[in-house]
């Protein structure tokens, strides 16, 4: 067998090889990494390990490690260089003696004290000591060393992508903090995720709902899920379509400050909008996905993705220009947008290629504004900056995109579920370009989901109403 001379090898030592005095040593750095790891597998989520905020009011006055991943640096030097492969441990003493934080970097030593020839067993002192030379964990562990000499190509260890949604999801909520909840049309809440959606929204401080349905089949609906309607305004409305005209009715009398889907199918609300004078503006509508992306470093937008089937070349003006304010209303002061297509180069014979051309021209004219336009690209080199440098593209966009403006519905729609269901994504969203804004939930969409989603249409109510009367859009108008 050929073997670069690059290889890494792992070599044991066996037992009539080892001596008792003789030792080894292993060095690691405790990072924040290490600690979502190690919670990560073991189940252990102890706030103390977790939470800044409850560990600052511990005993130890801040984020510790787990006790026992000290002990697990112990278990990686018997089982990776002494003895090494082939050692089966049989006990382990641990002393913990202080607490390890974040930066502190491990000195983790097993010396042998003791060998019993007859059963091949090894008793080792071992000891870890942090870099100021204090001890902070010791004890003795009694393994059945190896008797065969092993030498093998050293196994990378597993790859570990740390995401924690909860946290994401807490960052999202907090954009919300000192905003009043506003008025919200909850249009045929007729099953139990819409309804328990609209009410976890509320919850949360987000949206004050305003039920529009059958109010017989909603009450039935919340007494068989335990959900108290108690001081929930509930307009009866005798079917979906009903309940979306009535919907769009307070919006467009400013009664509500947005309206949120339950079940009934999404242009049914739309058309009712659409209806409306009062309700349309000078954009056409769109929707806008956000996703919390495990691989990717920040919240990444994509439209449109579930309105515009087929969008023209002046239609996707309004959809670019939808997503650029609101990125502007989620903090990105100068979103970057990569105008996807297949290829990164003009091509005639696919004429999203062109469509993204001229529409990055059209934002160097002022047409579209607040933003920083690119296309076509490739998605890869849309979000990878390795990709993009790869196929030597000189770009502000490529590689760091804020927004991914897709070529039609189709497209948009397959990379958002990719995204979600196999990419490990969270996601919310909402559609843009009308007098306000709507929370576009699908069936499948988790509670999580539902409630990021109303905390979308708030940021936008709120923004919308400092230049409008407070009264439209307060939550007691």
């Amino acid at each position: 067998m050929n073997m670069s001379s690059a290889t890494e090898w792992i070599e044991n030592i066996t037992y009539d090889e080892l001596a008792i005095g003789q030792s080894a040593r292993l060095l690691r750095t405790l990072t924040l990494a290490d600690i979502q790891a190690f919670a990560a597998v073991s189940g252990d989520t102890n706030p103390a390990h977790l939470s800044p905020e409850y560990a600052d009011n511990t005993l130890f006055h801040g984020v510790i490690a787990h006790g026992m991943w000290g002990g697990a640096l112990i278990s990686a030097l018997l089982g990776t260089q002494f003895p090494g492969p082939g050692t089966i441990y049989i006990e382990q003493a641990l002393h913990f003696v202080k607490p390890v934080r974040i930066g502190d970097t491990l000195a983790v030593t097993a010396t042998v004290v003791s060998k019993d020839d007859a059963r091949k067993h090894v008793e080792l002192n071992c000891q870890v000591v942090n870099q100021n030379g204090q001890q902070v964990l010791h004890g003795t562990a009694k393994v059945l060393a190896p008797t065969s000499k092993v030498r093998l190509p050293k196994v990378s260890a597993p790859h570990i992508q740390l995401f924690d949604p909860e946290a994401r999801f807490k960052d999202l909520l907090a954009m919300a903090k000192g905003i009043p909840p506003v008025r919200c049309a909850v249009v045929h809440p007729c099953d139990l995720e819409s309804l328990s959606g609209a009410m976890q929204s509320a919850g949360h401080g987000l949206i004050v709902p305003v039920m529009i349905g059958p109010e017989t089949r909603i009450r039935h609906i919340a007494a068989e899920a335990g959900i108290d309607l108690n001081g929930i305004e509930l307009i009866d409305a005798p079917h979906s379509h009903a309940a979306a005209e009535l919907a769009a009715e307070l919006a467009a009398d400013r009664k509500v400050a947005m309206l949120m889907k339950g079940s009934l199918h999404t242009d049914e609300v739309l058309h009712s909008v659409l209806a409306r004078p009062a309700l349309r503006t000078e954009r056409r509508m769109s929707h806008v996905f956000r996703f919390d992306v495990p691989l990717y470093a920040k919240p990444l937008l994509i439209t449109d993705a579930a309105l515009n089937i087929r969008p023209t070349l002046l239609q996707k003006v309004d959809i670019i220009q939808n997503a650029i304010d609101f990125a502007h209303i989620m903090g990105v002061d100068k979103p970057k947008v990569a105008i996807l297509s297949a290829l990164e180069t003009v091509t005639p014979s696919i004429p999203s290629t062109l469509d993204a051309a001229v529409l990055c021209k059209m934002a160097d004219r002022g047409q579209i504004k607040g933003g920083i336009l690119d296309g076509p690209l490739a998605f890869d080199n849309a979000i990878s900056l390795h990709a993009a440098q790869v196929k030597h593209i000189e770009s502000d966009v490529a590689g760091d995109a804020d927004i991914l403006a897709v070529p039609d519905l189709e497209s948009g729609n397959m990379l958002a579920k990719q995204l979600e269901y196999m990419g490990g994504a969270t996601t919310s969203g909402l559609v843009l370009g009308a007098r306000v804004p709507i929370a576009l939930t699908s069936r499948a969409d988790a509670p999580m989901a539902r409630i990021a989603s109303s905390l979308l249409c708030l940021l936008v109510a709120h923004n919308a109403r400092r230049d409008q009367p407070r009264k439209a859009w307060s939550a007691d108008a």
